[in-house]
């Protein structure tokens, strides 16, 4: 299979640009931060927001982009919880409602910044594939009526199929404030702000530990006050003890040729909003700039014992079940070419919401486990590290989010021993079965599944 830069549609259809030099010999930085996806480069962006004489410094294993901010979906959640209902179980009423409103004005300052990156603020619908999904999606706006945001909307089956086009399709909810992007472009961006304002960034260079003040690299290190670790599903490789935090999965994307307009005019899919199934296992897709369908599914990989590697970024098992769901989704439509496949890890946390944290006496911080919401948590985190980083104060600080750790993980074998059984009765569920006495214990802890 091809490499991920090749085989990755954003990171494939990339403009040329010259490639950050690696990093050599023995340098110093007030900061460093190890990991230049979407959370190291907001988190850069912030700090030199709030100092900007900061010396600062990136170092990537890859290419910027490389991890899941340039694999994923270009979806963006109108919050930054997974969803209401656990951000209300999780976290309180109240602070649920202050995390909607921030979640808003987060998507709203990202826009204003994220020019000729194809940003769209179509929204998200939520299509219901049953009545149990219409059910669920009843829950969905009376969570948002209860955190008072406003503009949610409910479709019946005739109302849907105005939206999208497909025989599946019960009903569904049109969900504003998100929308779609290119990562990629996104990422370009930041990373020539950041170099223009003196951000140092190190590319192909692998961290091989941290220790208070220094991070080495081979033969080469960088001495620091201060190091952030924006690794997210790759963390345990530098802070072990964090994998009791969360668990490192793997999600799977195609990308197909350009649809022809006869092909759109059956889809019927004018809004251009990112959809996601109702199904606990759902498909997630969208439409690209240039009209192709990014087809992906929720069903992650676990690959004991938390095995994050690039052997795992493809998967013909996942490649072949997509292209099955996507005909039997849309079967108006010939047989579609995909000739863009690939997979990246994710970090899944408990509460399906990111947390943070200190280690080595507080010289370093990290953040991590979007559970696949990243795009627009990223951007919130980044302010968050950037204000514990620098000391300075923030009302984001005193968040719970912030200050609570999510409920670990069993340690293996009993690890991979859960992931299999709660997969195999999520099937059921999806399958029609009424979940087992094993989900409803872990619905009364608030645990969210799947990615």
């Amino acid at each position: 299979m091809l490499p991920i830069e090749q085989s990755c549609y954003w990171l494939a259809t990339r403009p040329q640009s010259a490639q950050g030099e690696a990093l050599i010999g023995a340098q110093r930085a007030q900061v460093v931060i190890v990991g230049a996806g979407f959370t190291g480069l907001w988190t850069a962006h912030f700090l030199k927001s709030l100092k900007p004489d900061l010396d600062l410094a990136i170092v990537e294993q890859g290419v910027t982009g490389y991890g899941a901010t340039g694999r994923n979906a270009g979806m963006i959640s109108n919050c930054i919880d997974h969803t209401h209902s656990l951000a209300i179980a999780h976290f309180g009423q109240e602070e649920a409602r202050e995390l909607a409103a921030i979640g808003l004005a987060n998507i709203n300052e990202m826009e204003s910044y994220a020019t000729d990156c194809d940003l769209e603020r179509t929204g998200q619908l939520f299509v219901a594939l049953k009545e149990k999904h219409m059910h669920d999606l009843h829950s969905l706006i009376e969570d948002a009526e209860r955190l008072e945001i406003k503009g949610y909307q409910l479709f019946d089956q005739k109302e849907i199929q105005t939206k999208l086009n497909s025989p599946r399709y019960v009903g569904g909810a049109h969900v504003p404030g998100g929308g779609i992007l290119n990562p990629i472009k996104l990422v370009d961006k930041l990373v020539s702000d950041l170099k223009r304002s003196g951000v140092r960034i190190f590319e192909k260079t692998r961290v091989d530990s941290v220790h208070q003040g220094q991070i080495k690299a081979g033969d080469a290190s960088i001495q620091a006050d201060k190091i952030i670790l924006a690794t997210d599903a790759y963390t345990h490789h530098l802070l072990p003890g964090l994998i009791w935090r969360f668990i490192p999965l793997y999600d799977y994307i195609l990308v197909s040729e350009p649809l022809e307009t006869s092909e759109l005019e059956k889809l019927g899919w004018q809004g251009r909003e990112g959809i996601v199934d109702g199904r606990t296992f759902f498909n997630y897709y969208r439409l690209t700039a240039d009209n192709r369908v990014l087809w992906g599914t929720s069903e992650a990989k676990y690959y004991a014992p938390n095995q994050v590697n690039e052997r795992f970024d493809h998967s013909h098992e996942h490649y072949q079940s997509l292209k099955e769901s996507f005909s039997w989704h849309f079967p108006q439509l010939k047989p579609m070419q995909w000739p863009y496949a690939w997979g990246g890890p994710i970090a899944s946390t408990t509460r399906l919401t990111p947390f943070f944290g200190t280690a080595h006496n507080g010289s370093v911080l990290y953040a991590l486990g979007y559970t696949g919401h990243g795009i627009g948590s990223t951007r919130l985190a980044g302010k968050i590290l950037a204000h514990m980083a620098l000391e300075q104060p923030s009302t984001l600080l005193k968040l719970k989010m912030v200050t609570d750790k999510p409920m670990p993980y069993p340690p293996e074998p009993l690890r991979s021993l859960s992931v299999n059984m709660v997969t195999s009765s999520l099937r059921q569920v999806d399958q029609g079965a009424k979940p087992n006495l094993l989900l409803k214990i872990l619905d009364a802890l608030g645990i969210g599944f799947s990615s």
